[in-house]
């Protein structure tokens, strides 16, 4: 139990502005637990996607003003499907503040979110 919570908040941080590998910490834990490759990478999305969330909240705190970022020039255009994205390393996180400060659907923004981060957990528990 001790070591899906360390997973979680792995997760979690990474998702965050914390650089922390969160697939480290899932291939690690499918390393002792090979038979709970389900169940690790729901935890690790999970923990993922409320970190993403958290991204999304802080973004809604940036005052309104004109920006000419690569992640906000990506959600004005395609809207919440860009964050499907948001897993990916530095942008990942600049996405999830962009939705956020954009006020993207966040309904929409969440589920595009767990998406690609099921998908690339998912891969990793494959590759394990």
């Amino acid at each position: 139990m001790t070591e899906l919570l360390g997973l979680l908040a792995a997760s979690f941080l990474a998702a965050t502005l914390v650089p922390l590998p969160s697939e480290a910490a899932l291939f690690a834990y499918l390393q002792l637990h090979p038979d709970r490759s389900a169940l690790a990478v729901g935890v690790a999305t999970l923990g993922n996607t409320a970190g993403g969330r958290t991204s999304y909240l802080f973004g809604r705190l940036i005052p309104q003003k004109k920006l000419n970022l690569k992640a906000v020039e990506w959600l004005r255009r395609y809207g919440a499907p860009v964050t499907v994205l948001a897993w990916l390393p530095i942008v990942g996180d600049a996405l999830c503040v962009a939705a956020g400060w954009l006020r993207v659907n966040w309904v929409a923004a969440l589920a595009f979110m767990a998406a690609g981060r099921l998908a690339r957990y998912a891969l990793v528990a494959a590759l394990s």
